[in-house]
């Protein structure tokens, strides 16, 4: 029987208007974004295989072309879409960061940076930099690096500051492990950073690590 037989308050577009996006399945959103489904299945039941093929919706999310086409009922116009879709997600964490303090918003600090360095393979080492108010001018990814580490140069990040007028900044960088917890190699850079900017009155609020699904604050543990 197709979707359009359900019974309506099993449909996922009509429960998702009558009770709000939070209320469906991993496979009920991914069926709305599909909109219909294949040879043998209907949407739902496309959801659910693709889901069961990837594993879990982040992975598919993070799946390459070549993985994803390679899967029964997408190809790559789907690949596409999604790509936007997830993008289009980042910034608007990014724009809702962008109109608050984000000294009131921890909670959206954490969220824009997870979406941004979370699935990334390699060290990433980026900074939020900020107005006189706390509020985010620009997010710079400045330095890339392998799997295990990133050069980082206190140099290039006063730079960074200077060029956008900043009052202050939020350090962050990604592991990869997925473990969020500081290196002493962490504190050590960090500790070079504030003393860098502080020659020219820019203070560092905070260095984030991003692991998965998590963000550790060196603000939160006392060291800043």
């Amino acid at each position: 029987m197709s979707i359009k037989h359900w019974p309506a308050h099993q449909r996922p577009r009509e429960k998702l208007l009558q009770q709000g996006a939070r209320a469906l399945s991993d496979a009920e959103l991914l069926a709305i974004f599909l909109r219909t489904g294949c040879a043998g299945l209907d949407a739902v039941q496309l959801a659910q295989a693709l889901l069961q093929h990837f594993g879990s919706l982040r992975a598919l999310l993070n799946a390459d072309v070549d993985s994803f086409c390679d899967a029964k009922g997408v190809g790559v116009a789907k690949f596409v879409q999604l790509q936007a879709s997830v993008e289009m997600s980042r910034r608007h964490l990014a724009e809702k960061l962008q109109r608050t303090d984000v000294l009131t918003s921890p909670e959206a600090t954490a969220q824009f940076l997870l979406a941004q360095l979370r699935d990334q393979t390699n060290e990433i080492f980026a900074i939020l930099l900020l107005d006189s108010q706390h509020r985010v001018i620009q997010f710079a990814e400045l330095f890339h690096g392998t799997l295990d580490g990133a050069a980082v140069y206190p140099r290039v990040i006063l730079e960074q500051a200077l060029k956008f007028h900043a009052a202050a900044l939020i350090l962050v960088h990604n592991h990869p492990s997925g473990i969020a917890e500081p290196s002493c190699a962490d504190r050590q850079i960090t500790e070079k950073v504030i003393a860098a900017l502080a020659l020219v009155d820019i203070r560092v609020l905070d260095h984030f690590i991003v692991g998965d699904g998590e963000c550790t604050s060196f603000a939160e543990r006392g060291w800043i």
